[in-house]
């Protein structure tokens, strides 16, 4: 448990925030896949990343292990693309939410690749047997609406594959941005992939650039929360640095979309200062098909500020960490605000008198739900939280920052 307040309601503090999780995560495979000699610095200091690399190191130069990525999904569905094209015998399982969590679509893809995969309990769930074998690769196709996970897993092993990957994409794409950006990394490596509509063509070839120091740039999923503490707080001026102009992280667009909601970033050669201005508009309307894992925190920041929200395209949301349309609907109606939900979007009429949350808030054992929250302290007095760890996964200095940016953390 843990239980944060404020003295006031302004805030002034500069923070640094480690690299991409999204972009470690990929450069991490993309290390182990070619065996290259790459040195990343601003890696992410996320608990996902810590264990991927864990986790490709209990596989180097081995040819069996049991493989335990706990919560992590992304490293789920990359090491099972991943074990089925390097030899041994492999056993890859999780934490029980992640045997709960669907990977049969990617499995499907694999095994039609030759991968040789079979389920230890559930059909269609983790955790998986990898017989781990040379693939021929060729052409395939996967349904897109159910993860962008998927789709990177194939891509990054794709080179190694004797014949290349053609990947034909079947539905609309979730969260193409990510998509993009593994595309990005490849051909900063050398692999020349193509993208014409739906098709990705991946050329059989080897990754390049041995010896390369690669700066990660900061994570802006993180930034994400900054921006909902200076939209909540009465006055404000956050520095955050190490970010990307230029940057091809999807939750890069908290920029444009927290303009609206009162938060102006402005630019120098060493990252962002995010200062508050009045909110320009009474109602939100958003599809965060492209960007999910930022939907959470402008929920909270609109219930903060008394907004009505109608946020769409959040059918991914329901196979995270826990179903975090449900969870979002159970918090925040702590906070007096009425919420509606189907399977892909939340409506939020929020309470126009000050918010009181009642009890302490559950985190479900997601680190966005807590971080997506903890900004709603700029309109209460305090807030407490079932689980203070749970932060680690994607921000595990979360905590610690808060407490420089003068909130009281205990």
């Amino acid at each position: 448990m843990i239980k944060i307040s404020t003295p006031n309601k302004s805030i002034n503090t500069e923070i640094h925030i480690s690299g991409s999780k999204s972009l470690s995560n990929r450069l991490l495979m993309v290390r182990a896949i070619s065996g290259l000699d790459l040195h990343f610095k601003n890696l992410s200091d996320s608990d996902d990343t810590i264990t991927m690399a864990k986790e490709l190191g209990l596989v180097k130069g081995k040819t069996s292990s049991i493989i335990d990525v706990g919560h992590a999904g992304t490293d789920m569905r990359f090491l099972s693309a991943y074990l089925s094209c390097k030899i041994g015998n492999w056993t890859l399982t999780g934490s029980e939410r992640m045997q709960q969590r669907p990977i049969g679509e990617l499995v499907n893809t694999l095994r039609k690749l030759g991968a040789n995969i079979a389920y230890l309990n559930k059909e269609g769930f983790p955790p998986l047997k990898i017989v781990g074998s040379k693939l021929n690769g060729g052409a395939v196709e996967i349904d897109g609406s159910v993860s962008s996970q998927f789709i990177t897993a194939l891509l990054l092993i794709a080179p190694s594959l004797e014949s290349g990957l053609t990947l034909q994409i079947k539905n609309e794409s979730v969260s193409k941005p990510y998509i993009k950006m593994t595309i990005e990394v490849m051909n900063q490596f050398g692999v020349a992939v193509e993208q014409i509509g739906n098709v990705i063509k991946v050329p059989s070839a080897h990754y390049k650039k041995d010896g390369l120091d690669y700066y990660v740039e900061s994570d802006w999923s993180s930034a994400s929360y900054w921006y909902s503490f200076v939209a909540l707080a009465d006055e404000a001026k956050v520095t955050l640095r190490n970010f990307n102009k230029s940057s091809f992280q999807s939750d890069s667009i908290v920029q444009s979309l927290y303009e609206k909601l009162g938060v102006k970033t402005h630019w120098d050669a060493t990252g962002i200062t995010l200062t508050k201005q009045a909110s320009s508009i009474s109602e939100l309307q958003y599809d965060f098909l492209d960007c999910p894992d930022i939907a959470q925190t402008v929920a909270a920041t609109c219930v903060g500020l008394g907004l009505k929200a109608h946020l769409t395209g959040l059918q991914t949301l329901r196979i995270k960490e826990t179903d975090r349309i449900a969870a979002m609907k159970a918090e925040l109606e702590r906070f007096g605000a009425a919420i509606e939900m189907t399977d892909g979007s939340i409506k939020i009429n929020p309470n126009a008198s000050p918010l009181t949350p009642t009890d302490e808030i559950k985190t479900y054992h997601d680190h966005r739900m807590a971080m997506s929250i903890a900004p709603l302290v700029m309109k209460c007095n305090s807030l407490t939280f079932d689980d203070e760890d749970v932060v680690n996964k994607s921000y595990a200095a979360f905590w610690d920052d808060l407490q420089e940016a003068g909130i009281d953390v205990e």
